[in-house]
């Protein structure tokens, strides 16, 4: 199951950061401006956000066998229409759509792993999976280059929706949740229970207020502790959504690398973003299992890689290109470890609350895909690259603020009834 996420989530990125691969040539076809650029890179996230609180409540009511394959078939297709645009106003539709369809993913996936792992390997399954991301995007950035430089963007958006539309028929056939797999024994749904897996997830009672935003809003949804953990993945997501938007722009406009390069040069910070969370999650679970409480086990490995995160300022004062690398590389490394965050979700949210939180955690985080590519682009039209990579330490400087002074002792916020 865990495996089946991940290759959901490789699908998933791909296909919200192929308009990255695409950019220069795309950018140049259509005759578009830095700022058309920006505004392309943030509709996606303008539907992912607003939907991130209902997609968590839909979440909570709707399996993620069913509800998973039917979002993966929306977005990949709204991806193959991206293929046949021809104006600004097409490519934000498709872009408004991916976003739509995406946006109860990773809300799913907390669902998966809160699911079917006990809270002491939970931090190392949510690192696995969120590695698909940055796995993927290394693995595959240098064949997107290839495939757009020998058949163009438009094939690009083409093969990436083909292979949505095939996982979305084998996640149907292959995914089940605990309690409904045959091949999952009693003794081990007992080990998962006693482990603090959720194995019954409880539906929303409408008449009681609950599965509602005004029924959430009563329930602990913005207390201090979560509001500091939403504050962090605002932070946590724009140095993100830097790599997935403007970095490959960034190498050829900035540090003048040929095209041709700049698909390898893309892939080594995700390689090093992809390291970077599977020893934050591992690393985190050790802690655990050693005794080590929540609040430093779960926030240590967060903590250090905003910390890193924010020596992406220094890439601004590099020599070569080498160097540039290597600091981006090490940036995105601290990104990755950051990205455990999700573990706070069910370790924070509420009873019965776990996808409503979810839902306003990553709305947070789509938050950043929407302000970061177009304060970017704005700051771009006046300014250097330099200036966004000081923007970017900023932020992640902000991050470590929220988790020091908002979230303080982990544990879970109690509802108010």
């Amino acid at each position: 199951m865990l495996a089946a996420v991940f290759v959901s989530v490789v699908i998933n990125y791909l296909d919200r950061t192929n308009m990255a691969v695409a950019a220069v040539a795309l950018r140049s076809d259509l005759k578009l401006s830095q700022f058309d650029l920006g505004i392309i890179f943030s509709a996606f996230a303008w539907t992912y956000s607003i939907l991130q609180i209902p997609g968590g409540l839909l979440v909570d009511r709707i399996g993620p066998r069913v509800l998973y394959p039917i979002l993966l078939a929306g977005w990949s297709l709204a991806t193959i229409v991206q293929g046949f645009a021809g104006s600004l106003l097409l490519l934000i539709l498709c872009r408004v759509m991916v976003g739509a369809f995406e946006a109860p993913s990773f809300p799913i996936n907390n669902r998966v792993a809160t699911s079917w792992f006990p809270e002491d390997e939970r931090a190392g399954a949510i690192g696995t999976y969120t590695a698909g991301q940055f796995l993927g995007l290394a693995a595959l950035a240098p064949i997107l280059f290839a495939v757009q430089a020998l058949w163009g963007w438009r094939i690009l958006f083409f093969l990436c929706g083909a292979v949505g539309l095939l996982w979305a028929w084998i996640w149907y056939a292959l995914y089940r949740d605990p309690l409904e797999d045959p091949k999952l024994g009693d003794e081990e749904r007992e080990r998962l229970r006693k482990g603090g897996a959720m194995l019954e997830w409880r539906p929303s009672n409408p008449a009681a207020g609950e599965g509602t935003l005004l029924g959430s809003l009563g329930s602990g949804l913005f207390h201090r502790k979560l509001v500091g953990l939403y504050l962090g993945q605002f932070c946590i997501g724009s140095v993100s959504i830097f790599f997935l938007t403007w970095f490959p722009t960034y190498l050829v406009e900035s540090r003048g690398i040929a095209l041709d390069r700049a698909g390898w040069m893309t892939a080594l910070p995700f390689l090093a973003a992809m390291v970077g969370v599977l020893f934050a999650g591992r690393l985190s679970d050790r802690l655990v299992r050693r005794g080590v409480s929540a609040s430093a086990a779960r926030k240590a490995p967060v903590l250090l890689g905003l910390l890193l995160s924010s020596s992406i300022a220094l890439a601004a004062f590099a020599r070569n290109d080498g160097e540039a690398i290597a600091l981006m590389s090490l940036a995105f490394f601290g990104n990755g470890m950051a990205s455990i965050a999700w573990v706070f979700v069910s370790l924070l949210a509420p009873e019965g609350r776990v996808g409503a939180v979810g839902g306003v955690f990553n709305f947070c985080g789509g938050l950043s895909a929407v302000v970061t590519p177009i304060v970017i682009g704005a700051l771009l039209s006046r300014y250097d690259f330099d200036l966004v990579l000081v923007y970017m330490a900023g932020l992640a400087i902000v991050g470590i603020g929220s988790y020091l002074l908002l979230i303080g002792k982990v544990e879970r916020v109690l509802s108010r009834r």
